[in-house]
């Protein structure tokens, strides 16, 4: 019951199961409706929380019956007025039932509901720790330690910029001879451990991973591991970091493990949620305009976007299990001039995992924050998120004309007035956070 409500949230308004059709809101009222006669049995009791169930689920698809338009459908409304405070009911009511029979998601069911910043879990991730405050700090000293790479010159924070919603504002970031070019944009580490796999092209699982791979990379920090660990275990300040973090350790406290370890968990902690969306979802309903509420609406519906950047963290991370991150064939061109279009030549996943599926596949990343950390897409081409949209709005690469026939994105165009386009950039800078 719960899935298939955090699925009503997340998918059906969204168009996700049926885009062409824009029959989600007539499914979600269906949903609903199954979801009422299942539990009918439990709630011909008539305690208080068995009725508040049963007048929420009515209320609830009462409204989804009387606004059945896809394109014009108040999703706002209904999730602050009728989703969520079902979702908080229906916990309440299991847990007073005691039905807590299976929990198959990735999800917190003790969670108020699905836009409380707890509602996913840190530890379903690859590579999840228990993290520790000690950690934290000594993954934040590293992240800024030169020592990592193989010149004494660069550092995490070399690419991703604490300053810079750590990001980059270059198109893609300076190799480590100082002279050529990455082929792909260092989006930002915000929010990012809440993937299942990391690199545009997912090609490792964990932060940790990434993180060795990264290090090692000629192109990028072309550290060596061994000389890494020889020179950290040299300083008296970072044995006693690494002690005070990894107590476990006592002999050896410094290892690419532990150094790895350390970064995640600094990385981790990186997921501030206090942006205006985030305190309006959670009872502030004076922190978003009215603009970024239309757009909230068109993202979720008309524009398609919550389709691919799933809620509530509005990335890959698809619902309702939240245990698999999707990659998409957008069809992202190699330049930003719509006249002129050139295929970028990127092969993307397919690279590492070669099928015909996953060519010119990414990752779809967060757009938390999105309004700080242009340019954007995975070869950073677009330099502001007003030609994000207009991309999205044209159907992207094959909607331009390139010849894509494994784009995922659909390629017929959205039809977004200039209104739309603004209400729908306002919305993302509303998940703009406080750092």
């Amino acid at each position: 019951m719960r899935l298939e409500l955090v699925k009503i949230i997340t998918l059906s308004i969204t168009g996700y199961d049926a885009p062409e059709l824009k029959s989600g809101i007539e499914e979600a009222a269906q949903s609903l409706v199954s979801v009422q006669k299942v539990l009918l049995p439990l709630l011909k009791k008539k305690d208080q929380s068995s009725v508040l169930l049963n007048q929420q689920l009515s209320g609830a698809t009462a409204y989804l019956y009387q606004h059945p338009d896809f394109d014009s459908f108040d999703r706002m409304v209904f999730l602050k007025n009728y989703a969520l405070p079902l979702q908080q009911q229906l916990t309440t009511f299991i847990q007073i039932s005691k039905a807590d029979l299976q929990k198959k998601s990735g999800l917190n069911y003790q969670a108020k509901h699905l836009f409380s910043p707890d509602a996913i879990p840190q530890n379903i991730f690859p590579g999840a720790r228990i993290s520790t405050p000690a950690m934290v700090a000594l993954g934040q000293k590293l992240f800024l330690e030169k020592s990592l790479s193989g010149n004494l010159k660069r550092s995490c924070a070399s690419c991703h910029h604490p300053d810079q919603y750590f990001g980059e504002k270059l198109k893609t970031s300076i190799a480590f001879d100082e002279q050529s070019y990455l082929t792909r944009n260092a989006p930002t580490l915000l929010y990012t451990v809440f993937q299942y796999s990391q690199f545009w092209d997912g090609r490792v699982k964990s932060l940790q991973e990434q993180i060795k791979a990264v290090i090692s990379n000629p192109l990028e920090m072309n550290g060596k591991h061994e000389v890494i660990v020889d020179s950290i275990s040299k300083s008296k300040q970072y044995r006693q970091d690494f002690l005070q973090a990894f107590p476990a350790f006592k002999v050896n406290p410094v290892s690419m493990e532990t150094i790895a370890d350390a970064l995640a968990a600094y990385v981790g902690s990186l997921n501030p949620r206090n942006s205006a969306f985030d305190r309006y979802m959670n009872g502030d309903r004076k922190a978003m305009k009215s603009s970024a509420v239309k757009g909230f609406n068109l993202f979720m519906g008309k524009a398609a976007c919550g389709s691919c950047h799933f809620a509530p963290l509005f990335n890959g991370l698809i619902p309702p299990y939240y245990k698999l991150t999707e990659y998409e064939v957008l069809g992202t061109p190699g330049n930003a001039d719509f006249s002129k279009l050139k295929k970028d030549q990127d092969k993307g996943r397919y690279d590492f995992f070669p099928i015909s599926f996953y060519q010119a596949a990414f990752k779809t990343p967060t757009i938390r924050n999105v309004e700080k950390t242009a340019p954007y897409m995975h070869n950073g081409v677009f330099t502001d998120l007003y030609q994000v949209v207009d991309f999205y709005n044209k159907g992207g690469g094959a909607g331009l004309g390139l010849d894509l026939p494994g784009q995922t994105l659909s390629s017929k165009p959205l039809h977004l007035s200039k209104a739309e386009t603004q209400n729908i950039i306002d919305f993302m800078k509303s998940l703009t956070d406080n750092l």
